[in-house]
Parts: structure tokens; C-alpha cells; sequence
């Protein structure tokens, strides 16, 4: 066995030691679902801040970014400026939600739309869509794993990782069940300060050993240039809208998916979600970093069909073993942190919103259920990698962030505004949900869909189309309910709660 290899099992090891141990950290009486899933609602700054990032920079991070440039080229680099302008829209809904959900002792999204609007079928239909988005992005997470097993030989290959990857599949569930959140807020220290080093090492050492950026750059575009659909290393004129769009749009879906508010609603106050989100952004500068390694890729000269496994060949072929190891660890570990918060949020919408009619809500027995539904949804993510094709793993995250942005107007307009029918956010949601998933089978699941009319044509990310669909359906809607003397559910918030 080499020594990179044991350092990647010695570190992983050593995350699930942090991982279990992390139950007794705060001293907080685990059966309590604020305790087991929010961490007590007790973390500063400093802990948010590494808790958030280690949910927001992950495996996709280091796998599917880099992949998706080595792929198609400069569009790829849309998830810089969606990570950058997520934050000034976080500073803005974070802040808000996190003070009703800390006013009304809300637990999920679906909590607040269920008092804000009075509607048990719209809470559902949000919890609902807020586990469907989750579930891809699980799935990404072991995407990333496996690609790093794959590419260690040996048993770790076995079955194209399956065996390893379900090893490390049952320590995450396990520790999960056993610590909550607890454990993914300790191992993202560790987490993120092996992606520190890895980024720092891979942006020094691989350039200088393929001859200099301008000799990468230069080879990149003719490589890009000769692919089936060709690319580039700048934007073609006909990509702008489509960039502008998934950076948009993908901001917008950032901060609603269950995994972003579990790591909020665990905040101790309003002021460290401010301070977060004037300080996440340095992640920000390691994601373009990243992005980088997709053209150092093409000028590697890989022709791997696997756009995925480009960071971890790259690692394989210019990384001393040992390094190596750490920075293969720092893909696995960045791969379990957020995946271990993605089924905590996801077991807690369907625990409290779904499944409350048969169990006490926020009580003893949600905690039992979340904690239970976190082992299914983690099973559901090994799922999806073993069974569902796609070119590039980034599009399964893509798919989903179509349909966490559907919840958009119950869940951010709501917040500020009481003027949508419940029933019209729902006849809204269903027309989004249908529009975004149509557009995406019909377009082999890539993000963008073309829009024709007449001699013209508009291609842009699908997630906004399917919103302007829901808001239209939603807006149109409203009015017509309201004429019809339809109860538009009662609104058991204050103005005082937003305060």
C-alpha cells in the first residue's frame, strides 16, 4: 500500500473519530430536535463560517467544476460569479428568515410557508421539492468519492468503487445519526483547511510542470476548439445569456436548499449570518482557482469520457504519493461534510412537514424520525450514482437547483409579501416543476434549453424559464382566486417576528 493511500485512510479515519466524538461536543441532549439537527442553535462566527463553506464548497467544488471547463470550456466558470453574488442575496433573505425562523422557532422552509400561508398542500409541496433537489447533490458528493476510489486501484476500484464508496457511504450515515450536525461542524475544520492546502500545492505545482499558463491556455483552445461542439477559453457571443443565467439563477437556488438553512437556522444571531456573508467569499477566490485545473486537464492531454475523474488524474500524475494522499482526502472529506448536512436537512423537511401528521412536531419523535431518514437518504444518493447516467456530474446539482428554485416565490417573495394566493403558489410550483423537468429531458438533462420564436432563438438556464412560468402562473392566478372568494389561508405571523 502506498504511503498516499495510507495517509487518505489515516485522515479519513480520523474525521469519523471527530464525527462520533462530536456528539458530546456542547453537551446538548441529542433527542431534541434543535440539538440533534441545529447544533442547540449555538454557533458563532468562526463555526458558522467553516460550517457553511464545508456545505457550500464541495466535492462539486473540486470534481465537477473542473470538469465541467475540461468539458465545454469557459462556460464552466459560470459558478465563480454565482458563488459572489450569492452572498449580497444571502446578506439580504438569510437575515430575514434566519430572525422569523428564530421568532417562530422554525426548524425548515416549510415551516415558515405553513404559517405564512395557511396551506398544509403548499407546505408539503415545499418540503417535497426541497428533499427532490437534495437528493442529486447528495448523489454528487459520492460521485466525487468514487472517482477518487476508482482512480486508487486495487480493492478501492473494485466494482468501479462501489465497495469503498459503500464503506465510507455507512461511516457517514453512521456518524451522522449518531452526532447530528454536530459532527459535519467539527470535520469541516479539518475539511477545510486539507482543501486549503490541496488548492495552494495543485495551483503551484501543475502549471509550472506543463509549461506556464500561456502555454496551457494556448493548447486548451485548440483542444476545446476540436471537440464535437466546440469551445473555448473566453465566452462565444452566442454563451453570454446562457453564463449570465446559471449564475443568476444558480444564486438564487443557493441559499434555499436544506442543507444552506440547517447550517443558518444553527447560527447563534442574526449578526453571524451578516458577518458570514461578508466572509464567505474568499471561498470564492479557491473556486476560480479550481476551475483552472479543467483546462490544466486538456493540456495534460486527457481524453477521458469521464469529464469527473480530470482533478484526481491530475493529482495522480503530478503530486508527490504523499501529497497525493492528503489531496485525494480532501475530496472524500469534502465529500462526506456536506452530504452529512444535506441529509440531516432533507430527513428534517420530511420528518416535520410531511410525516407531522404521525408524529409530534419538533418533539422527541421528529428527532427519532429525522435521525432514521437520514441512513434513507443517503442510500437514495448511492443510488442515483450507481444507477443514473449523466455526461457530467455537475448536471445532476444543476436539475436540482431547476426545482429548488420553484419554491422561490412562497418561500424569499413570502417573506415580504402577502399578495400570492397560497392555491395560485401551488398551481405556480406544479407549472414550474413540469416546465423545468420537460426541458430537461428534452435536452439530454444540460442545463440550458433553446427557446425559437420565429427566426430568432434565446438559450438560457432552464431554472429561470420554469420560474418565469411559475411567477406568471402564480401572479395571473391570484387575482382570479381572490374574485372567486377563495380562502386565502390564514397568516399566523407578525410584523413584529421579521423585526
Amino acid at each position: 500500500m502506498s504511503s498516499g493511500t495510507i495517509i487518505l485512510l489515516a485522515l479519513v479515519a480520523a474525521v469519523s473519530v471527530l464525527g462520533f466524538a462530536a456528539a458530546r461536543w456542547g453537551g446538548g441532549d441529542l433527542k431534541s430536535i434543535d440539538e440533534w439537527a441545529l447544533g442547540g442553535r449555538n454557533f458563532g462566527t468562526l463555526v458558522s463560517w467553516f460550517l457553511l463553506g464545508g456545505d457550500l464548497y464541495t466535492a462539486y467544488t473540486f470534481i465537477a467544476v473542473p470538469g465541467l471547463v475540461y468539458g465545454i470550456g469557459a462556460l464552466g466558470f459560470f459558478a465563480v460569479p454565482y458563488a459572489t453574488i450569492g452572498y449580497p442575496i444571502a446578506l439580504i433573505i438569510l437575515s430575514r428568515f434566519w430572525t422569523v425562523a428564530h421568532n417562530r422557532n422554525y426548524v425548515t422552509t416549510a415551516d415558515f410557508v405553513r404559517e405564512r400561508f395557511g396551506d398544509r398542500r403548499l407546505e408539503i409541496a415545499v418540503a417535497l421539492t426541497s428533499v427532490l433537489a437534495a437528493m442529486p447533490y447528495i448523489a454528487l458528493q459520492l460521485v466525487g468519492m468514487k472517482v477518487v476510489f476508482s482512480q486508487i486501484g486495487g480493492v478501492f476500484a473494485a466494482s468501479g468503487g462501489f465497495l469503498a464508496l459503500s464503506v465510507a457511504f455507512v461511516l457517514l450515515a453512521a456518524y451522522t445519526y449518531t452526532s447530528g450536525l454536530r459532527a459535519p461542524a467539527m470535520i469541516a475544520f479539518v475539511k477545510d483547511t486539507l482543501i486549503y492546502v490541496t488548492v495552494i500545492a495543485a495551483i503551484t505545482i501543475i502549471p509550472a510542470k506543463l509549461g506556464g499558463w500561456a502555454h496551457i491556455f494556448a493548447v486548451s483552445q485548440d483542444a476545446l476548439a476540436a471537440k464535437p461542439k466546440p469551445g473555448g477559453i473566453l465566452l462565444g457571443p452566442g454563451q453570454y445569456v446562457a453564463y449570465a443565467t446559471m449564475a443568476f439563477g444558480s444564486a438564487l437556488s443557493l441559499f434555499l436548499y436544506p442543507h444552506s438553512i440547517t447550517s443558518v437556522l444553527a447560527a447563534k444571531t442574526r449578526g453571524v449570518i451578516r458577518r458570514n456573508a461578508a466572509l464567505l467569499p474568499i471561498y470564492s477566490l479557491l473556486l476560480g482557482l479550481l476551475a483552472l485545473l479543467g483546462f490544466c486537464g486538456l493540456a495534460a492531454g486527457y481524453t477521458t469520457g469521464d469529464s469527473s475523474s480530470v482533478v484526481p488524474m491530475l493529482i495522480a500524475q503530478f503530486f508527490p504519493d504523499w501529497l497525493g494522499g492528503i489531496a485525494k482526502a480532501a475530496i472524500v472529506i469534502g465529500a462526506l461534510v456536506p452530504a452529512a448536512i444535506m441529509a440531516i436537512g432533507s430527513a428534517n423537511l420530511f420528518a416535520s412537514n410531511v410525516l407531522s401528521e404521525f408524529t409530534q412536531r419538533h418533539e422527541r419523535g421528529d428527532a427519532q424520525t429525522a435521525k432514521a431518514l437520514t441512513l434513507l437518504f443517503c442510500a437514495i444518493g448511492l443510488l442515483l450514482v450507481l444507477f443514473m447516467p449523466v455526461q457530467y456530474a455537475i448536471y445532476f446539482q444543476l436539475l436540482g437547483g431547476a426545482w429548488m428554485l420553484q419554491i422561490f416565490p412562497s418561500v424569499v417573495l413570502g417573506m415580504w409579501t402577502r399578495f400570492f394566493h397560497p392555491k395560485a403558489l401551488l398551481a405556480g410550483w406544479a407549472c414550474g416543476m413540469a416546465a423545468a423537468t420537460a426541458m430537461a429531458v428534452a435536452d439530454g438533462f444540460t442545463p440550458n434549453f433553446t427557446l425559437r420564436f420565429g427566426d430568432g432563438s434565446l438559450t438560457g438556464f432552464l431554472a429561470l424559464y420554469a420560474l418565469a412560468v411559475n411567477l406568471a402562473v402564480s401572479a395571473l392566478l391570484t387575482p382570479l382566486l381572490t374574485r372567486a372568494g377563495v380562502h386565502p389561508g390564514t397568516d399566523l405571523t407578525t410584523a413584529a417576528d421579521y423585526a
